[in-house]
């Protein structure tokens, strides 16, 4: 179960990742993609189905798509610091904490993406040692998963993908926790500023 937890992980990482001309070659032909990433059957008729939608969609399209419903929306971000804190100046520390915990595995990051990128994250959960801090990584990323998929439509296929990941993964975080963090998020301030800003 475990292994297949791990595949699981990965091949949905890489779906929540910007979609790009490696990807839709990489993945163009999903049967064999996903034939080459995951071993269970079951699992892989599953994935097959949920994620055939994202190739009825021209790479234009599933970029916008992309764009749509992730970039500059709050509630769907794709940054597990920022679904918990919101616009808090404590996301410094919260990010420096987390690249410590990666660094202190073993592992580094790699990329542009900040630290808490949840697709990444996803891949550490996939191939890191199971010990008290990635129980509780898991957690984490368990309420900022969940807090994305209730804000997702149904309509959209990146909700498969969320609700694969609460289906085979991730525990629903509990009232008590989901209550704690709501508490914890500030928001950021959209009042509108004194004076008008030129951009040149």
């Amino acid at each position: 179960m475990k292994d297949e937890i791990a595949e699981l992980l990965v091949v949905t990482s890489r779906f929540l990742d910007y979609p790009d001309q490696t990807f839709y070659r990489e993945c163009s032909n999903l049967d064999a993609y996903l034939r080459k990433s995951i071993t269970s059957e079951e699992l892989h008729s599953e994935m097959s189905q949920r994620l055939m939608p994202f190739f009825s969609l021209e790479l234009k399209d599933l970029q916008e798509l992309y764009v749509e419903t992730f970039d500059y929306k709050e509630k769907t971000g794709l940054y597990l610091t920022a679904q918990e804190l919101g616009d808090s100046r404590r996301r410094g520390d919260a990010l420096i904490r987390l690249q410590k915990l990666i660094a202190d595995m073993g592992f580094e990051k790699v990329g542009i993406e900040l630290t808490d990128y949840i697709p990444m994250l996803m891949e550490l959960l996939a191939v890191a040692p199971e010990n008290e801090e990635i129980h509780h990584l898991k957690r984490r990323l368990a309420y900022a998963i969940h807090r994305i998929f209730t804000h997702i439509s149904k309509n959209n296929p990146y909700y498969q993908i969320f609700d694969a990941l609460m289906t085979h993964i991730f525990e629903v975080p509990s009232s008590e926790e989901i209550s704690r963090l709501v508490n914890e998020r500030e928001e950021a301030d959209l009042d509108e500023l004194p004076y008008p800003m030129i951009y040149r």
